[in-house]
């Protein structure tokens, strides 16, 4: 007779911390993007772990100066192994900045650094923060309010000088918040209000209350709505596309403003969207075909060098940037983007408007937006334009600007 089967052993580790632990690791040894790595890890989660998983994963990433600094307070001179270091983040940052039991948040930590033996120095530096506490500096300077609140310093400099210090300081503070979750409700489809998640509808913007699963639901599925934030939706509208014109949207990837200026022109007229690379060309040609954006023509090509003699009534220019208004919703991004970065984009968006002026007829209309809060990057002078920011708007913060007829004689640094 065959020995009963073994009972199966209870993980000592939450599904959720797993997944926030592996996210946080890929950050931390290979830079990977945190939103990218958790909708993997995530993804056979519960709805109530799956958004534990998110608090925790970018709430550690995102508090990274700051728990850096106080390992550096509580273990000076210890070298962390990266599995290590991304167990203290996420007990740390249950610690400092949740409402976890401490017993809670230790005994998970430890588990999450077994069977390395740094667990110890885990247990060790977690019970001293446990016994003792820390203070965390002011912010009433840069260097204080980089590590208050987790920003690295030439990017706190930036927007003490940009915004002024108080501005400043509330921007950091909301990019350390939960974003909301914004969806636009494709006006191309029929829409079963009833069907729509609740939340709070403005204009053709849904803000959802709660979690929604949206890759998961049928209304993605079936087109009805995308997640987009608020400021993004603000974007064609500003061009005001009308139907039968043809109007060009350069950098067109992933799609969301190519459908939105696609619905504004009731899909009558030609919408020309060019995307450089192949992968995310076929990823838009899906997102339009998903939207019904049947008048949407998607060309691979670098928007640097487009030309087409035929000319368009209204251009979009939305070129890589900083993103660096888009902070609440990729939290590893403060720690990829540099000033040397910035600097090499700028080149690039100024290349990427020179093409788009030559493609726009007399009379036309452009229309150049970033999703950043960096003045260098704003290349288009215009005193039609508008700013949304995260501490005022409750959205990403976006820089938009529109000219209409001749080209400007110099882009703003030059």
């Amino acid at each position: 007779m065959s020995p009963p089967a073994a009972a199966p052993r209870t993980p000592r580790v939450s599904p959720a911390r797993a997944a926030a632990y592996a996210v946080v690791r890929r950050v931390l040894e290979q830079d990977a993007y945190a939103d990218r790595v958790l909708q993997t890890e995530a993804e056979r989660l519960e709805p109530r772990d799956r958004g534990l998983a998110k608090q925790l994963a970018f709430g550690a990433v995102q508090r990274r100066g700051t728990l850096d600094w106080v390992i550096s307070r509580l273990a000076p001179g210890k070298a962390l192994d990266p599995e290590v270091r991304a167990a203290l983040h996420i007990g740390l940052y249950e610690q400092l900045f949740l409402n976890t039991a401490d017993h809670a948040s230790i005994d998970q930590a430890v588990e999450l650094a077994k069977p390395n033996y740094g667990y110890k120095l885990v247990n060790a530096i977690l019970r001293r923060l446990q016994r003792e506490g820390i203070e965390l500096p002011g912010d009433d300077t840069i260097p204080g309010a980089a590590v208050h609140h987790s920003h690295p310093q030439w990017l706190v400099t930036l927007w003490w000088k940009q915004l002024g210090p108080d501005a400043a300081r509330a921007l950091m503070a909301a990019n350390n918040q939960p974003g909301e979750l914004a969806l636009r409700v494709n006006t191309l489809v029929d829409v079963d209000e009833d069907a729509l998640p609740p939340g709070r509808r403005e204009g053709d913007a849904l803000v959802v209350d709660g979690p929604f699963d949206v890759a998961g639901s049928p209304l993605f599925k079936a087109g009805v709505i995308t997640p987009m934030s608020r400021a993004a939706q603000r974007v064609a509208p500003f061009l005001d596309p009308q139907p039968g014109e043809r109007v060009l949207d350069l950098c067109a990837a992933p799609g969301g403003k190519t459908t939105h200026l696609a619905a504004l022109m009731q899909t009558r007229g030609e919408l020309v969207a060019v995307e450089r690379h192949p992968g995310r060309a076929r990823a838009l040609t899906a997102a339009c075909a998903r939207m019904h954006a049947t008048n949407v023509e998607v060309l691979t090509g670098d928007a640097k060098h487009f030309a087409d003699e035929r000319g368009f009534d209204r251009v979009l220019v939305d070129p890589p940037c900083s993103g660096l208004g888009t902070l609440r919703t990729h939290p590893d991004l403060r720690w990829k983007m540099t000033p040397e970065a910035i600097g090499g984009l700028v080149l690039v968006q100024d290349a990427i408007l020179a093409a788009a002026h030559a493609a726009l007829r007399p009379g036309g209309t452009l229309v150049y937006a970033t999703c950043t809060i960096s003045d260098a990057e704003d290349r288009l002078p215009s005193a039609d334009r508008f700013r949304t920011l995260p501490h005022v708007d409750g959205t990403d913060g976006f820089s938009v600007a529109r000219v209409t007829g001749d080209r400007p004689a110099v882009p703003p640094g030059n």
